[in-house]
């Protein structure tokens, strides 16, 4: 491993720069998913355009997903400049699919999916290869390190989140100018990549061979434990994250996306003191107190009516799932080292997966909710724009569909307080 402390700096702001572009382009495609709704599906099917926006934007989760399954153990054979080269061209080509959208005729839909998937895999090249490198060039503090490293997701969330009400609310700019700019930050992390000498992973450095590496989560049951935690914990933080500005926007005043980047801001600075609160209370014991004010969060949210309530939620919200991505991955590291980048990258695609399946399942939750509060398809057609009966309809769908996502940290709390007791009594 290139050993040089000016080099394990680039490798590590390489890595910032690249999961900042990957949370910037979701933040923008979340501030921008009302907008592509009403101006792309809406026209094709109005009454369904909920799940519709939500399979679209789940897309980029299978993208993220695949390219996280097919790349985490090629890693050291491909090499991680190669694959944070190949995270720049999707982060380019993704968004550049988005904008040729409109012009597809009969195949708007098709072509969001197939632009959405490609923008994932450039966010699952981005996971797969600076999750295993951070803790590679940082053996001894991967904990601290890895949530330092993901700081700069929430962080990347604020900037698109910012931006995205400054473009939409203030200048009335077109969404189009959202999806295009990811494409700079995704040209400068491709030329800075290039620059940058990247380590072989820990699992490699120790000589674990190929095979031994795939076959390590199979001799090892409990793995696949932290494999169906890491559904979970994904299902409580990023599905919510994608979905608040097409339902909150309708209910608690302001855009949905301002909570988003309140809540990520939380997550900013509470993330670098992950380290010290790991040391305190352990991993296990650090993810079992953040399942309570994460359920609560989710709740409160569902009955949001106001800013002051929708930020009241969200701070909870944010206490509860802030370390919950990073420190799952330091546990599977620290715990099936022989793993390495395939380890990681099988709970992150468990994550990713997760996203995949339960947004489309919170677009239909929310879709049959407001139907049934409006009486039906034609009561629903028949509702005006802007009128007190839609917006009783779209505040009851969206307190159905975070209610539902409100149960997944309280199951949390009974996993996580049962792994922590287990390894408890091991010591």
């Amino acid at each position: 491993m290139p050993g040089t402390t000016d080099n394990r700096r680039a490798i590590y702001w390489v890595c910032v720069l690249a999961l900042f572009t990957a949370a910037l382009a979701n933040s923008l495609r979340a501030g921008a998913a009302g907008a592509l709704k009403t101006a792309l599906l809406d026209p094709i099917d109005a009454q369904h355009s909920g799940e519709m926006i939500g399979t679209v934007l789940g897309s980029s989760f299978l993208g993220f997903a695949l390219s996280l399954l097919v790349i985490s153990p090629l890693l050291d054979r491909v090499g991680a400049r190669r694959v944070v080269l190949f995270a720049a061209f999707c982060f380019v080509a993704g968004p550049a699919l988005v904008l040729m959208a409109p012009l597809a005729s009969g195949s708007v839909y098709l072509l969001l999916n197939l632009a959405m998937v490609i923008w994932g895999f450039g966010w699952g090249a981005t996971e797969a290869s600076i999750n295993p490198v951070t803790a590679t060039i940082y053996p001894d503090d991967q904990t601290g390190k890895l949530n330092s490293l993901h700081a700069w997701w929430p962080f990347g969330i604020v900037v698109g989140g910012l931006t995205s009400v400054v473009l939409f609310s203030q200048l009335n700019l077109d969404w189009r100018l959202a999806v295009a700019l990811p494409i700079l930050p995704g040209i400068v992390l491709g030329l800075w990549a290039l620059r940058v000498d990247f380590p072989q992973t820990q699992c490699a450095v120790q000589g674990v061979s190929f095979g031994d590496m795939l076959a390590e989560p199979f001799k090892r049951p409990t793995f696949w434990i932290f494999f169906a935690i890491m559904f979970l914990t994904a299902s409580a933080e990023l599905a919510p994250g994608a979905w608040v500005d097409v339902t909150l926007s309708q209910t608690v005043g302001m855009p949905g996306i301002l909570v988003l980047v309140y809540v990520s801001a939380i997550m900013f600075v509470m993330r670098h003191f992950a380290g010290a609160l790991e040391q305190r209370f352990s991993d296990m014991g650090l993810l079992l107190i953040c399942t309570l004010p994460a359920a609560a969060g989710l709740y409160l949210l569902s009955t949001a009516n106001s800013p002051l309530t929708a930020l009241v939620a969200a701070t909870l919200w944010a206490l509860g799932v802030c370390f919950m991505w990073p420190t799952m991955l330091a546990a599977v590291s620290r715990r099936f080292p022989r793993s390495g980048p395939w380890g990681i990258g099988l709970v992150g695609f468990a994550g990713a997966m997760a996203i995949y399946f339960v947004l489309p399942q919170l677009g239909r939750i929310y879709d049959d909710a407001k139907l049934a509060k409006a009486g039906g398809q034609e009561a629903f057609a028949a509702l005006e724009s802007g009128s007190p009966q839609l917006q009783d309809v779209l505040a009851y769908a969206a307190e159905t569909s975070f209610q539902t996502i409100a149960v997944i940290p309280l199951v949390l709390f009974v996993v996580f307080g049962v792994v922590w007791l287990m390894e408890r009594n091991r010591t």
